[in-house]
């Protein structure tokens, strides 16, 4: 046993000497370099104010590359079309389309229910917006056409602008159908041209970071509440319910609460037909799930469901017999374009405006996942100017508003879609639909309809899960959640957008508010600085105090950022200047009043004279005597008073006279303050102003005050800003805390150096 651990203690104590060698050269290792102040970092960098060319002078630039280029850049198709791999994409590009376009259509007819369309102007909807989409995108998998939200947020204005009730027909109370559908059908060709408006005119400014104010809590909130809308729209469908059309805050709960008044009127062969439609679609995605690996591509349940219960009802006549209600007559052919109503803007431009950025937000999130997965670049600009003009044109063609689409977009690209060639393809089959094959679907019951949306909502109600995970991850995108949702389901989808916008930037100036505050203590034999509270091993520098701040000063947080370093730094600065500056007045007060004494009695004396008084009894050595005593009695007292205001004058010439120490007030334990500036985004006059506030405040109290690590353009604001005179130079701010540090060591403004203490930082 001896000889076998012979070797390895000889390896170990080989390990151990190399391990202490490193360690030695770790200790021998060090960085010298000299401490550098704001001028000095300027000089030493060769610091200048970037003249770069205006913007606006290149708009006005033309030439060859310039066109081309501006060309390509709002013509995507012209650059990826003409490379187009035709062997290698475009089969996976026509399955994919094709199984696109039979999700497309059952979709189509539903949500424009949703709309309060007749079925049909779904299908446009499903056609001319893709096309225009496939020239001007710059996603290659998202699918473009009707989405349950935007449906939903539609049919809210149709319903709230064109009711039912408005159109009652004096003879028998009944609905004059054509009228109502003709009419809400215009309110949305005018809705959506509207959002196209507003879209592209967003994307040719180059709005579209707009989208970054909506965060993925807000999204996956106010989608849940519009899939809970939409839940709730289709209802009427399921049991064969006729309800009052509602708009406008509490719209959901009244319908809710009149769905179980009229519970007892329910179709039974209405939600029989739900009932059936809903669990056949939920097998066949049961189905799907399970043979995902072995199918080429997914089951069309929905096709499938759609041409069953079309068939179903012609041959038995579900509405003649059991009061089913169909979908009626869909025309065929494609209708002409109709000019878009302007009386209708100004009570468009609201709900427009909301649906333009949802519509967006939902493209845009959805283009990035997969532009991310397979590695190609998406434009937000372009795709707000391409989701525009597939608004605007398809609202000319009696198009409701459109965005992307969840469910289709991922079958796109499960199915091998590698282009938006796939959606051309797609649209395509539309057509042929729309031309030839809609009045086949005349006898499909909107129930099958409704169950085949309710279905799909799935993915979208699932997002209820987001309350346990954002419980434990982050409880104030929780709130975020929480109030974006409740907002949507109670004031409806427009006005619960807005409030949650409002409520969300709230909560970043509210967080911005109330920052994290710390005084920073350094690490032992480095140059880094960490909190004290945090470090246990951290240990402030003796006579500095280092104060940081996790978030910008600026105007909503500055007076917190000064009282809370007034607070953190121990001292009470405030009563301090108070007590100094009722010292200082006192002094003042006994030096007028000893100038005013001293002025007394010399007048007096001047009145007198030269008499003297003798007494007859008296000899005349006592008078002598008495006469010189007397003199020099009076010459002692003025010298005494001269001397006394001599000393005042002085006191007040002599600039240390004012201290805190002079004055017998207790001192700081600290002579600098180092504010590390690190945090600091941007300068506002609000936080200038409370930058110099620090300095006049703690300077008073004999505490010098330096700024660290401030960035480039914060040190271009405060120049702007005129906050460098001759009291606060460049060379009260360093290029590192450390700097500062040690600078405000070396040069102490009321207590003596350490060599000591400054040679080990």
């Amino acid at each position: 046993m001896g000889l076998s651990e012979a070797p390895g203690q000889r390896d170990t104590q080989a390990l151990l000497s190399t391990t202490q060698a490193m360690e030695l050269r770790r200790r021998d290792y060090h960085v010298e370099r000299p401490l550098l102040n704001q001028e000095q970092l300027e000089e030493l960098g060769s610091r200048s104010s970037a003249t770069g060319t205006l913007q606006w002078r290149t708009w006005f630039r033309c030439s060859h590359a310039r066109a081309q280029a501006l060309l390509l850049q709002y013509f995507p198709v012209l650059a990826w079309l003409p490379q187009y791999p035709v062997r290698d994409w475009l089969l996976g590009d026509l399955l994919s389309g094709l199984s696109v376009a039979i999700m497309q259509l059952p979709q189509g007819l539903a949500y424009a229910l949703l709309a309060g369309l007749p079925p049909v102007f779904g299908l446009y909807s499903s056609f001319y917006p893709v096309f225009i989409y496939f020239l001007f995108g710059t996603s290659r998998h998202i699918s473009v056409g009707t989405f349950a939200v935007m449906s939903v947020m539609v049919g809210s204005v149709t319903e709230s602008l064109a009711p039912d009730e408005a159109f009652l027909q004096a003879s028998n109370s009944t609905v004059d159908v054509a009228a109502r559908d003709a009419a809400r059908v215009q309110v949305a060709s005018t809705l959506s041209v509207l959002v196209g408006l507003f879209q592209v005119g967003l994307g040719l400014v180059h709005f579209g970071f707009v989208v970054t104010y909506l965060s993925e809590p807000l999204v996956r909130a106010y989608t849940t509440a519009a899939s809970v809308q939409v839940f709730v729209s289709q209802l009427k469908y399921v049991f064969g319910l006729h309800l009052s059309s509602r708009s406008g805050p509490l719209s959901l709960i009244y319908t809710v609460l009149e769905v179980c008044w009229k519970l007892p009127q329910t179709v039974v062969g209405t939600m029989v037909t739900a009932v059936v439609a809903g669990v056949v679609l939920v097998l066949v995605k049961l189905l799907n799930d399970k043979l995902r690996r072995q199918l080429p591509m997914p089951l069309p349940g929905e096709l499938l469901t759609l041409i069953g219960a079309t068939g179903i009802s012609y041959g038995v006549g579900l509405q003649h017999r059991f009061g089913v209600d169909v979908v009626g007559k869909i025309p065929a052919g494609l209708v002409p374009p109709v000019a878009p109503s302007p009386q209708l803007f100004a009570r468009l431009v609201g709900n427009a405006f909301a649906i333009a950025v949802v519509g967006f937000a939902i493209a845009i999130s959805l283009g990035k996942i997969f532009a991310l997965r397979h590695g190609y670049r998406v434009d937000s600009n372009q795709e707000l100017v391409a989701l525009g003009l597939s608004n605007l044109i398809g609202g000319i063609f009696q198009c409701f508003p459109v965005s992307c689409s969840m469910s289709r977009s991922l079958v796109q690209e499960s199915t091998g879609g590698n282009t938006q060639v796939a959606g051309a393809i797609s649209s395509l089959f539309i057509l042929i639909i729309i031309v030839k094959l809609g009045e086949l679907f005349q006898d499909l019951p909107k129930a099958v309809l409704a169950a085949a949306i309710i279905v799909n909502l799935k993915g979208m109600l699932m997002q209820f899960t987001d309350i346990r995970s954002l419980w434990k991850a982050n409880r104030v995108d929780l709130l975020i959640w929480l109030v974006t949702f409740v907002a949507t389901i109670l004031l409806n989808l427009d006005l619960g957008l807005a409030v949650a916008v409002v409520f969300s930037l709230l909560l970043v100036v509210v967080r911005t508010q109330l920052p994290h505050y710390s005084v920073l203590g350094q690490v032992p034999d480095t140059d880094i600085y960490r909190d004290v509270a945090e470090y246990s091993e951290a240990r402030e520098v003796p006579g500095v105090k280092v104060f940081r701040s996790s978030a910008t000063m600026y105007f909503a947080n500055a007076e917190l950022y000064s009282d809370t370093l007034k607070q953190r730094c121990g001292v009470n600065v405030d009563h301090l200047i108070s007590q100094k500056k009722k010292l200082l007045r006192k002094r003042e007060l006994k030096l007028k009043r000893l100038h005013k004494e001293n002025k007394l009695p010399k007048q007096a004396a001047a009145s007198k004279g030269t008499s003297i008084s003798i007494n007859v009894n008296t000899s005349v050595t006592d008078i002598e005597s008495n006469d010189v005593e007397g003199s020099k009695a009076k010459v002692s007292a003025g010298t005494e008073l001269e001397d006394t205001a001599a000393r005042g004058q002085e006191d007040a010439k002599a600039p240390d006279m004012s201290s805190l120490k002079t004055l017998g007030l207790p001192q700081p334990d600290f002579h600098s303050l180092i504010l590390d500036l690190s945090s600091l985004s941007f300068v506002d006059t609000v936080c200038l102003k409370s930058l110099k506030n620090i300095f006049r405040d703690f300077r008073e109290i004999d505490v010098e005050v330096y700024m660290a690590a401030c960035h480039s353009p914060v040190v271009t604001q405060l120049e702007v800003g005129h906050f460098f005179d001759a009291s606060i130079t460049k060379q009260h701010l360093f290029a590192s805390v450390h700097d500062a540090v040690i600078f405000a060591l070396q040069h102490p403004r009321s207590s003596p150096v350490n060599p000591v203490l400054v040679t080990k930082l």
